[in-house]
């Protein structure tokens, strides 16, 4: 399913829904806007959700535009791990439902 060519096909989601688009797209500028947190650590945010919902799409637009706002691969590697360490984490707490408390 991961092809960037289906990138092209978001005008015709825009087209069929334009009052949705539009409010996403409200809802994106506004989000990942310079604010009490810069654009650049809210890109990085963006990189480790991406991460954690495997969306490549969003990896690579929001990775892009992380070096963009000034992200080091330092900090692009950090990002990963933060992103590893919640899924982990994730994993870690849901097994607790397997396992009688006693």
């Amino acid at each position: 399913m991961f092809d960037f060519n289906n990138l092209k096909k978001i005008p015709k989601l825009a087209e069929l829904a334009p009052q949705a688009m539009e409010g996403f797209k409200a809802l994106d500028s506004a989000a990942l806007a310079e604010g009490a947190i810069s654009k650049k650590n809210k890109e990085l945010m963006a990189v480790a959700v991406a991460l954690t919902t495997q969306c490549g799409y969003c990896l690579e637009v929001h990775r892009k535009a992380a070096i963009a706002a000034g992200a080091s691969d330092q900090e692009l590697a950090e990002t990963v791990f933060v992103a590893t360490a919640l899924r982990a984490g994730a994993a870690l707490t849901h097994g607790t439902h397997l396992v009688d408390a006693g």
